[in-house]
């Protein structure tokens, strides 16, 4: 490991500008919340709130890839509104993933990983430790994001494609890796994806989930161009996969439920891949962008939710008409996905685009955290329903 000392605290530990977050009536108008759930403003922010971690004294950590800095949160009279913010550290461009774990918030840039501590709970970490150093890890390109994990003494990341269909199968890339926490040790645990920005632990199971994004231009080479897509607009799905050790799961030949990228049709080793690839636990809309997912193990919420899983669809680019921006309920039985409910939606019926979520983690009081960097806010869902209650 590699100790870092942190910038001067008088520029790092300066309070954030903070304004007050507005009441639920301040919501964009068009966005719709399901009946028996109301959505607030957690925290109003001056950068592009990003992915989010929860520690352990309710301090809400969010991530500013394009300011290098993760801002800590604080609510101190716990009224679900977020009052203060302070820069928890910067310096660090691309700063993505995050998990508290040991009295660390751990956290990934696309070429490394640290861990900082906050002795004196100030909001400003004291110093950084670096886990991985900077060139350890492939840098930049297509997909830079960066998922970081640490479950059962392993820590876990994640290396997308450099760019949109590319066979890296040589390569570090389109894999999943994990260390020992000091670095050391690195181990390939899965292979053949695009582009996951999270990594989840299904509660009391050492299963590990998360989204995939699919590819673009799927119908390409059947003719599909720009404002012209009859094959685009629905396909690839985007994937919620159980990452199991070992396995492969089709990027870049296969996608969805072991459907040929049209690109690869001649490949030699195309039935292969396809006999090799894991198929997605569930499959969600073409190209709706789900940047994070998180199971529900909170108590706020209706008895029913639990064991479900929360996912925040970024929304589309690769469609003639606009899909996704919206956070939904995937539906599970038995450790396993069968349906899926809208929680809430960003885009009007006009097709304005309200929002754009990009993670969402589950509060302490049980409440759901919705980061969204299109409108540089912070979110709470809350259920404020009737009969079955959140016991």
């Amino acid at each position: 490991m590699r100790r870092n000392l942190l910038l001067s605290s008088v520029l790092v530990g300066s309070m954030l500008a903070c304004r007050p977050a507005p009441a639920a009536a301040d919501l964009p108008d068009g966005v719709w919340v399901r009946d028996g759930y109301r959505l607030s403003v957690a925290a109003e922010c001056d950068f592009r709130a990003r992915f989010m971690a929860v520690g352990p004294d309710g301090t809400l950590f969010v991530s500013d890839p394009a300011g290098g800095k993760i801002v800590a949160c604080r609510d101190a009279d716990g009224d679900g509104v977020y009052e203060s913010q302070h820069t928890f550290v910067q310096g660090y461009p691309t700063v993505h993933g995050m998990q508290w774990h040991d009295g660390a918030l751990w956290f990934t840039q696309t070429g490394a990983i640290h861990h900082a501590r906050d002795k004196d709970r100030d909001g400003v970490a004291d110093d950084v430790v670096t886990v991985i150093p900077e060139g350890s890890l492939p840098q930049g390109g297509g997909h830079w994001w960066r998922p970081i994990l640490i479950h059962d003494g392993r820590l876990f990341t994640g290396i997308g494609d450099s760019g949109n269909i590319n066979d890296e199968r040589d390569s570090e890339r389109q894999k999943l890796w994990s260390f020992e926490l000091d670095g050391s040790d690195k181990q390939l645990f899965v292979s053949g994806i695009r582009n996951t920005e999270k990594l989840v632990v299904r509660p009391g199971t050492d299963e590990i989930w998360g989204m995939d994004h699919g590819s673009d231009w799927y119908g390409r080479p059947a003719g599909d161009v720009q404002g012209s897509q009859p094959i685009t607009d629905l396909n690839p799905p985007d994937e919620m996969n159980h990452y199991v050790a070992g396995k492969f799961y089709g990027h870049p030949f296969v996608v969805g439920h072991r459907q040929p990228r049209l690109e690869y049709l001649d490949h030699p080793e195309l039935h292969e891949l396809a006999v090799q690839t894991e198929p997605p636990a569930w499959c969600a809309g073409a190209h709706w962008a789900a940047n994070a997912m998180t199971f529900y193990d909170g108590m706020q919420f209706p008895k029913s939710v639990r064991g479900s899983a929360f996912v925040a669809y970024h929304g589309s680019w690769n469609r003639s008409q606009r899909a996704g921006y919206q956070v939904t309920l995937v539906l599970f039985e038995d450790g396993r996905p069968y349906g899926e409910l809208p929680y809430v939606k960003f885009l009007d019926k006009a097709g304005r685009v309200l929002g754009r979520p990009v993670d969402v983690v589950v509060d302490r009081d049980g409440t759901l955290l919705i980061s969204d960097d299109h409108g540089r806010r912070v979110y709470r869902l809350r259920y404020v329903g009737s009969g079955e209650d959140g016991e």
